[in-house]
């Protein structure tokens, strides 16, 4: 494999608290009783607009776009309460070490998730940082792979797609990658098979050895 495509939110650091936090602050701002926190962490990973349209009860973009108010409290002070799972550092060393391409590919607003890379100090490890613009533009992962591939010209029969929900791996297998299942993030192990996953991986750690093996055993993509 020569390059490895990493989720955000859920596979590379933990965002529950700012992003829920955020989402319930928006709700506010609208009038609408927030649900319990632990009841937002379904929008952690797809796509906010479809997320916040189904919280709010109706797809208007007038009511979904006025709901995208979260990000003030996001931009200010959400995007800084992400938690970075414990063996991240020492995974992406290793692939890079193997001389593989690493990008970031994340449904979250590029500002952001480039923000958040370079918190965490793991900027050094990717080639780019790939997101959707604030208008929403790639926001579908379907639509930012679509964009990626070429951008960096690489074979989408050498990539590797690894995610912690659905639609990271419904995007992989759209594009022909190989699709791997973080169940270290907010995706059931049922989410992820069901929606394409090749392979699960437990934790970080256990990462590179997985990859190893299921390049070398050729698996069908």
């Amino acid at each position: 494999m020569s390059a490895y495509l990493f989720d955000l939110d859920g596979t590379l650091t933990d965002p529950r608290e700012g992003i829920t936090r955020s989402i319930a602050h928006a709700l506010e701002r609208m009038g609408i009783a927030p649900p319990p926190l632990a009841e937002l962490e379904f929008a952690i990973g797809p796509p906010l607009r479809a997320s916040l349209a189904r919280l709010i009860g109706t797809d208007s973009r007038e009511a979904v776009e006025k709901a995208l108010a979260h990000r003030e409290r996001f931009a200010d002070v959400g995007w800084s309460e992400n938690v970075s799972y414990d063996g991240i550092d020492e995974l992406l060393r290793s692939l890079a070490a193997r001389g593989a391409m690493l990008v970031v590919a994340t449904s979250k607003p590029a500002i952001y998730a480039r923000r958040i890379v370079d918190h965490f100090a793991l900027g050094a490890h990717f080639r780019e940082v790939h997101g959707c613009e604030l208008d929403g533009t790639r926001e579908d992962k379907r639509d930012l792979i679509a964009h990626i591939l070429p951008h960096h010209g690489f074979e989408a029969a050498r990539a590797v797609m690894i995610g912690d929900r659905g639609v990271d791996m419904r995007a992989a297998r759209h594009h022909g990658l190989a699709a791997v299942g973080a169940l270290w993030g907010f995706g059931t192990r049922e989410e992820l098979l069901s929606h394409g996953a090749q392979a699960l991986c437990a934790g970080p750690r256990g990462l590179p050895r997985l990859l190893a093996d299921l390049a070398a055993a050729h698996a069908p993509i």
